[in-house]
């Protein structure tokens, strides 16, 4: 006979936190989000991968690419690039991050002397740069040959056809510095010199980056941003269980910090597989995550594996419909509360602490703080990063308002089929994702820094001020659908609003 659970499965939703004792020291600015990322001895060593905020992106293909992770990781998270491309792709982005130093940028605007004034305006208007880089042979490496800056034309008494060649600020004229230049450094010659931009060449005057003055700023305004002992990026990818002894070696080659298994389902031999290859090849030195799993014993089996972090849930994300097609999974506040406990239980049997991952379910900004009070260590957000500036998908108006193009891994557009088949000759035909659409929210640093201004005040209203506190000290009790109505605003009319609820 099949098992049935005797309690019903719940969502964040149907929880809230009790508050708890506040003390003088339980203010914001004081409150820690570190968390580790990978499995460690807990009390013996430090993580060799910690986040400095708990928050990662998730492997999608509308979330995660080279642009985000390089904003995320600014504020101190971790992207995971989405690896429904090709490896060369993948790798490609991982490349990027890896090459982008803090407040050093990579010219993304770049012509030649033969190029004319039409070609720049056009090019300022694709991308938004006012700085174009005129190099030997129009490529952002090339040999530098000056560069164009809005002070050297005015449209209304040029020629379109008027060659870069003939009004752009030539290199003899130009103060540069070389490769090995510090940002400071950098920062000092801006100063001195009065610049908006400082280029960095190498021994051949080949273009590296740019140093900008509002991006100095920028790096100084990042105090946890998360970087690698050679102070680049952290940056993490998303493989599958059929390509990886091809795909994990280039990835890495790129500079890949970290590696993620994605799968909506990771209770399986395929998971087992490629941790064990990861283990054969490179030992403890390639940090590897597994997921998804939902209870005790799926999290116990990644566990043994090898894994360094389990991803929890299946079916939770807001366009994730594996539940409606395969009636499998549970709900997200369930899955984590018991997984968390079965993760505290093998590090007492241990000795290491292997941290858990939110997969899920996260809808408002409360559910994060309610996530890491039951037991996550670091939270995956896909919808949430998908409605900023820094995502890859394409800004659209709808109906009045901008939105932000959204769909999941298991939907037609994707067409990820190897992060869900089981292998066989028959291919899956069904989708567990769909394509949509979410409401534009702006900047990636303004949306994270009001979010987790939230998670920090509500800590401190539990009595706390870093993450492990809120685990063991947390007091949540479940909600009824009255309870859930109350806690909304009822019984007044709105000013220019909807009646009441």
């Amino acid at each position: 006979m099949a098992y049935y659970y005797p309690e019903p499965s719940h969502t964040f939703s149907e929880y809230l936190l009790v508050p708890g004792y506040t003390s003088e020291e339980c203010v914001p600015d004081r409150v820690s989000l570190r968390t580790p990322l990978v499995k460690y001895r807990k009390g013996v060593e430090e993580p060799a991968i910690s986040l400095n905020i708990p928050m990662t992106s998730a492997v999608m293909q509308s979330v995660s690419n080279d642009t985000l992770a390089i904003a995320l990781a600014k504020e101190g998270g971790i992207s995971f690039i989405f690896g429904s491309q090709t490896v060369e792709d993948q790798a490609a982005m991982v490349a990027k991050v890896k090459g982008y130093k803090a407040g050093f940028v990579t010219s993304a605007s770049n012509l030649t002397p033969d190029h004319t004034l039409a070609d720049v305006l056009a090019l300022k208007a694709k991308n938004g740069f006012s700085t174009v880089a005129i190099t030997e042979d129009g490529t952002a490496h090339g040999k530098l040959l000056g560069i164009v800056t809005s002070r050297d034309y005015r449209v209304s008494r040029m020629n379109p056809d008027d060659k870069i060649s003939s009004f752009m600020t030539k290199r003899e004229k130009l103060i540069v510095a070389p490769k090995d230049t510090t940002l400071k450094e950098a920062n000092d010659i801006i100063w001195d010199h009065k610049l908006n931009s400082l280029p960095i060449v190498d021994e051949n005057d080949h273009l590296m980056y740019f140093v900008f003055r509002k991006d100095y700023a920028s790096h100084k305004a990042n105090p946890l941003e998360l970087l690698d002992k050679e102070k680049r990026y952290l940056v993490g990818v998303g493989i599958n269980t059929r390509d990886y002894a091809t795909r994990i070696p280039a990835l890495l080659e790129a500079g890949a910090d970290v590696l993620v298994i994605d799968s909506s389902e990771g209770y399986t031999c395929w998971q087992s597989k490629t941790i064990a290859w990861v283990r054969e090849h490179y030992g403890d030195t390639v940090k590897i995550g597994a997921g998804n799993v939902v209870d005790k014993d799926g999290f116990r089996f990644l566990a043994e594996a090898g894994a360094d972090f389990v991803k929890v849930g299946i079916g939770g994300g807001s366009i994730c419909i594996t539940r409606e097609t395969k009636g499998i999974g549970r709900g997200q506040a369930t899955a984590l509360i018991e997984v968390a406990a079965a993760r505290d239980e093998y590090f007492k049997e241990t000795g290491i602490y292997v941290p858990i991952c939110s997969d899920g379910g996260i809808v408002h900004d409360y559910h994060m703080t309610l996530a890491l009070a039951m037991g996550a260590d670091f939270l995956m957000l896909g919808r949430y990063f998908a409605r900023f500036d820094e995502s890859p998908t394409n800004k659209v108006m709808v109906n009045g308002a901008y939105m932000k193009e959204y769909w999941g891994e298991g939907s037609n557009r994707a067409r990820n089929w190897q992060r869900y088949d089981l292998g066989g000759s028959t291919k899956l035909s069904f989708e567990e994702g769909v394509d949509s659409y979410v409401t534009y929210a702006g900047p990636l640093h303004d949306n994270v820094e009001a979010s987790l201004y939230k998670v920090k005040s509500t800590m401190c209203n539990v009595g706390v001020i870093n993450i492990p506190d809120l685990q063991r000290d947390a007091k949540l009790t479940l909600v009824s659908s009255v309870s859930i109505v109350e806690g909304g605003y009822h019984d007044v009319q709105l000013r220019n609003g909807p009646t009441s609820k």
